[in-house]
């Protein structure tokens, strides 16, 4: 019998010996930092990973002429007067539909209870904070102003504010939002 090119004199292929980690698994790094652990190869930290779902939107007030943002204070500008307005939002609770949560947040977060006209649609994006990696899904609305008074929300809200619905995209901080609200067009109720 004749052996197969490249299969050696024998007709055997020889086994190479792979070199791999005595421990397989991943390794935990110091106690000061128990819920990151290290890439076997690199011995790089791996940040934890979380997803989270919110709800919230856009507040059209009875007019049809402004709309409701949120604005917490700009930590990393040294002045700390920088405000990012942004739409209010927030996590959806056990048991909660996406609309009720966003009912509940908007009312919460600025004193104004709504009700749902539209869905704006979804978006997705990820951050870090604490130490994880942040996966967060947001679920957005449009919303009509039914009653309350502008209050906002102490511990996570710095103002709350109604602005010309002209100028919304432009105010808003955050890419994803302000691509969300232009590529839904003219914002009504």
């Amino acid at each position: 019998m004749t052996p197969a090119p490249g299969a050696g004199s024998e007709g055997i292929k020889k086994k190479r010996k792979r070199k791999r980690p005595a421990n397989r698994g991943p390794q935990t790094q110091s106690s000061s930092h128990p819920e990151k652990t290290l890439h076997p190869k690199n011995k790089r930290p791996y940040a934890k990973r979380v997803d989270e779902i919110s709800a919230g939107g856009l507040v059209i007030d009875t007019s049809g002429t402004q709309g409701l943002l949120i604005g917490r204070i700009d930590h990393k500008d040294t002045s700390g007067k920088r405000i990012l307005w942004s739409l209010p939002k927030g996590h959806i609770e056990e048991g909660e539909t996406p609309e009720q949560a966003a009912i509940r947040e908007v009312a919460e977060e600025t004193g104004i209870t709504s009700a749902i006209t539209k869905s704006l649609g979804v978006i997705d994006f990820w951050f870090m904070a604490g130490g994880k990696r942040i996966h967060k899904t947001v679920h957005h609305f449009i919303f009509t102003e039914v009653s309350g008074e502008l209050t906002p929300q102490v511990s996570e809200v710095d103002e709350v504010s109604w602005f010309p619905l002209s100028e919304i995209v432009e105010r808003l901080a955050y890419p994803d939002e302000k691509k969300l609200l232009a590529k839904n067009g003219e914002l009504r109720p």
